[in-house]
């Protein structure tokens, strides 16, 4: 009877090493999307023109924002963002140290510091004490980082920025489309910066967005994103427009093209649907695993709607003989593609060189990133997909169990 159950269980997870490999993401391309970018190609109109200035319209009516800028990157939105608040050398922004790159490196391409903080208790997401322990006298801005695609808790950080006179400026890179107390993230701080990376909810394949209702941050980084040449300078091959052009200040090539925003506009119609086929598939994922000592569901806040652009699941160390790095390459073994997000930029040679910060600073974070897996959550996924990786996960959980 042991062998038969061993033999039947090595024939299980041969056969689903055996099935081609599902992939931790797929965009989410069809026909709408080729058609529209077919038709720039043809229009002649290749780089930023009249579909980038649609696409921002149409973004900004869907959020709800008064301005919308968009641009190559939400690295770069970032980045027009802080200088549209005017950041300078020696200032500091505090930045949680669960997030990626981008949110830190912004902050030092003006010489400024990033100040780390670490997550809440139980949470990936950095809370309002975090931050006001972090003040001091040369605070300019707070930089909250929507983890996984559900808001920090905004209301008493945006009462820290208030006290303390803040700016507060969103990376909401994981967040399209998501809403705190019934308000859409984009409508919420000074500036909100959103991602259309290959992977994101919505995708320009590379591109990015900021929102604001500020009108003064919204010419700044317009001007700032085209080499601060001025307003509309694209118009200058067009029939209204004019060759001649002035330079206001140093800038930066982070224009959008039409191409791009052909795509995001064919994506932007979608948006609600692929969120709500992201949200069932977290559904399926949550009821799957909510009753495993093994792992650990996503805990999500009542007052928010998640975008899902993450599926986080937390390895429980004590229930396995495994630990999640090798969770992972059993997952790889059965033809699962998983990833890990993030590792904590304090962590990390450039932190801990130029900064002094080192391991144990912020065990919540490395707790929490000790445990993550994010696994594939993508409306392309298949009843089966979504089947395939439960089956995996418990295989791993049964076969490794203390």
């Amino acid at each position: 009877m042991i062998e038969h159950l061993a033999s039947s269980r090595s024939k299980s997870v041969m056969s689903v090493a055996a099935t081609s490999f599902l992939p931790f993401h797929c965009a989410s391309i069809g026909e709408d999307e080729i058609s529209a970018v077919v038709e720039v190609l043809q229009s002649g109109w290749l780089t930023t023109g009249p579909r980038v200035k649609e696409f921002e319209e149409k973004f900004g009516r869907y959020i709800g924002a008064s301005h919308s800028l968009a641009v190559n990157s939400c690295t770069a939105a970032l980045h027009l963002a802080l200088a549209a608040i005017r950041i300078s050398e020696g200032d500091e922004v505090i930045v949680p140290t669960m997030t990626f790159a981008a949110s830190g490196e912004v902050v030092l391409y003006f010489k400024a510091r990033p100040v780390l903080v670490d997550c809440e208790e139980g949470s990936y997401q950095v809370g309002p004490e975090q931050i006001e322990r972090a003040i001091s006298s040369r605070t300019r801005a707070i930089l909250p980082v929507h983890y996984s695609g559900y808001p920090c808790d905004m209301d008493p950080i945006l009462d820290i920025a208030r006290k303390y006179d803040l700016k507060v400026i969103e990376d909401a890179a994981h967040a399209l489309p998501s809403r705190y107390k019934g308000r859409t993230v984009g409508t919420l701080g000074d500036i909100t910066c959103f991602s259309f990376y290959a992977t994101k909810t919505l995708t320009t394949g590379e591109g990015g967005m900021a929102t604001t209702e500020n009108p003064e941050y919204a010419e700044r980084m317009r001007i700032l994103s085209l080499h601060g040449i001025t307003r509309n300078a694209w118009k200058r091959y067009s029939a209204e427009g004019s060759w001649r052009y002035g330079i206001l200040e140093a800038g930066y090539k982070y224009n959008l093209t039409d191409l791009q925003a052909a795509l995001g506009l064919a994506q932007l119609v979608k948006c609600d649907a692929l969120r709500a086929r992201r949200v069932s598939i977290a559904d399926r994922y949550n009821r799957a695993f909510a009753g495993s000592d093994a792992f650990g569901i996503p805990s999500v806040p009542e007052n928010v709607e998640h975008a899902w652009h993450l599926y986080v699941l937390r390895v429980q160390a004590s229930a396995l003989r495994i630990d999640r790095d090798r969770v992972i390459e059993e997952l790889k073994q059965r033809g699962i593609g998983t990833s890990v997000h993030f590792i904590p930029l304090h962590l990390h040679p450039l932190y801990q060189n130029e900064f002094g910060y080192r391991g144990g600073q912020f065990p919540n974070a490395e707790e929490r990133f000790n445990e993550a897996i994010s696994l594939p959550i993508y409306p392309s996924m298949t009843p089966d997909d979504v089947d395939r990786v439960i089956e995996a996960l418990h295989d791993v959980a049964s076969r490794y169990r203390r």
